[in-house]
């Protein structure tokens, strides 16, 4: 083992029940048809009286109006929702309408149950720092009631040397709000192959859409499909498949005056009601300049299936599916970079290996090459990364995970070429980081996992979800890790 060359550090993250966002509560939500508990509850709003309705609205608005950000608005939105189940809705006053939003809200701490499998990255914004120092972002999953994830954000300061100072997380919460996106033609013909979804109403769409286009063009391409297509037996069908394929990419937006760790990138589609797990942030560089990038997976409960988000500042984020073979399992992570010209992301397509992918001109991440598959006996379940790949001067480090006896997960490392990254030229001997005492009690026992790490000055941070109860730091001299690798022909990969 080698888990003496990582230092572990006493500052952690956990979960917070106070971070709470507000959601649409309906009582007794059921497909009863003739009266609803919704409708029953409008009716006994409606008959209070205006004081009782004035003092009751006033009272909910101090008690929770200071955890909330336009708490008011938010009461107006839900009561629009549910305004249907009102019987003579015309007649609420406009303290009723509120009052009745009230009772269709409720409070959500997005992760009383767990916070976990961070990645690090640095931030948009480093004004204000002394020599030595980097303000970091952190990508948390953080898992409230329901097992339901989303994605959250902290703020740190790294350096000089091994300092770690973690910025207060306070304030109240923001959910963003859905923006128009340009859509790509190339994904909605990749998600239609996937789902078999070849007939003359689909080609008829895609012919007549461009390379780029919005939520209009789309609509009005298919409002002006011949009746003699829609009028097939697979017509409205196909077009039902065509707005559900669409719909894998959206956008979102939150307040400028809101600062990252109040930021909550909660499900937005059927595919993330379950939760966005696992998100792998990168610093992506190219001729364009820099973008945060991310992969992350879509959990509707019983399916998966990987997404990617980009965004220039991480307030306005942009979402797509990932398709192709290499973009079936969870857990890619994509590189910084262009090798060779080439988009590369590791993967773990089979379940239980890493592999490296490519993205082909069709927009689809291609079938797999092996990279390393479960091998030492920490991780014969299955092994992966543990994040995007991190460019030194001697190859591509990967962080890993493995899986071993009582599922235990501990991270290990390789080194892949940098030219060719396809060949994998080192790797570390037994685990880097291994659950101890203090890591392996938690939500999910005996885990330590991380989706992504940072160089800085020459040290490698590496934040990581312990058991699913805290979010630990660890650190290694890049230096040290190097050279505590091994090759094929049992030389030090840092040698030289």
């Amino acid at each position: 083992m080698t888990g003496s060359l990582a230092v572990r550090h006493d500052v952690i993250l956990t979960p917070d029940p106070r971070r709470v966002i507000i959601k649409l509560f309906v009582p007794g939500e059921d497909a009863a048809v003739v009266r609803t508990r919704a409708q029953a509850l409008i009716d006994r709003v409606a008959h209070l009286d205006d004081e009782e309705t004035t003092r009751l609205l006033r009272d909910t608005l101090d008690r929770f109006g200071a955890r909330h950000r336009d708490l008011a608005d938010t009461f107006r939105h839900h009561y629009d929702l549910v305004r249907h189940r009102a019987a003579r809705a015309r007649d609420l006053s406009p303290n009723s309408r509120l009052l009745v939003g009230a009772y269709f809200s409720h409070e959500y701490a997005v992760e009383a149950a767990a916070l976990c499998n961070p990645s690090m990255v640095a931030h948009p914004d480093q004004t204000g720092l002394d020599p030595g120092q980097l303000r970091v972002a952190i990508s948390l999953r953080q898992v409230g009631e329901g097992h339901v994830s989303s994605i959250g954000f902290a703020t740190a300061i790294v350096g000089p040397g091994r300092q770690l100072t973690i910025a207060e997380r306070t304030g109240p919460l923001a959910v963003g709000q859905r923006t128009g996106v340009r859509h790509r033609r190339d994904l909605l013909v990749a998600g239609l192959a996937e789902e078999d979804c070849d007939n003359e109403v689909a080609a008829t769409v895609l012919d007549a859409l461009p390379e780029w286009y919005d939520e209009a063009a789309f609509e009005r391409v298919l409002g002006n499909l011949p009746p003699d297509l829609l009028s097939r037996s697979t017509g409205l069908g196909t077009v039902e498949q065509l707005r559900r394929t669409n719909a894998g990419s959206y956008a979102t937006a939150f307040p400028a005056d809101t600062v990252l760790h109040q930021r909550v990138l909660w499900p937005a589609t059927p595919a993330e009601s379950n939760g966005m797990e696992d998100a792998r942030f990168v610093r992506f560089v190219d001729e364009s300049g820099p973008v945060y990038r991310a992969t992350y997976t879509a959990y509707d409960g019983r399916n998966i299936a990987t997404r990617a988000l980009a965004s220039d500042d991480l307030r306005q984020f942009e979402m797509t599916p990932m398709r192709g073979p290499g973009a079936r399992n969870k857990g890619l992570a994509l590189f910084p970079r262009t090798v060779g010209g080439r988009h590369l992301a590791l993967c773990r397509a089979d379940g239980e290996t890493i592999g490296l992918t490519a993205l082909d001109g069709e927009n689809r991440w291609q079938a797999p090459t092996p990279l390393h598959a479960p091998d030492e006996s920490w991780e014969l379940i299955q092994v992966g990364n543990c994040g995007s790949p991190i460019e030194t001067d001697v190859g591509w480090l990967v962080l890993t995970h493995g899986v071993g006896p009582m599922r235990r997960y501990a991270i290990g490392a390789l080194l892949l070429d940098l030219h060719t990254p396809e060949r994998v030229v080192a790797h570390l001997p037994g685990a880097l980081l291994a659950p101890d005492d203090k890591d392996r009690d938690g939500y999910v026992p005996n885990v330590v996992y991380s989706c992504g790490a940072l160089v800085y000055d020459g040290e490698l941070w590496v934040p990581y979800g312990a058991s699913d109860a805290r979010v630990g730091f660890a650190t290694v001299p890049l230096s040290a890790l190097l050279s505590a690798m091994v090759g094929a022909g049992g030389e030090c990969a840092g040698a030289g």
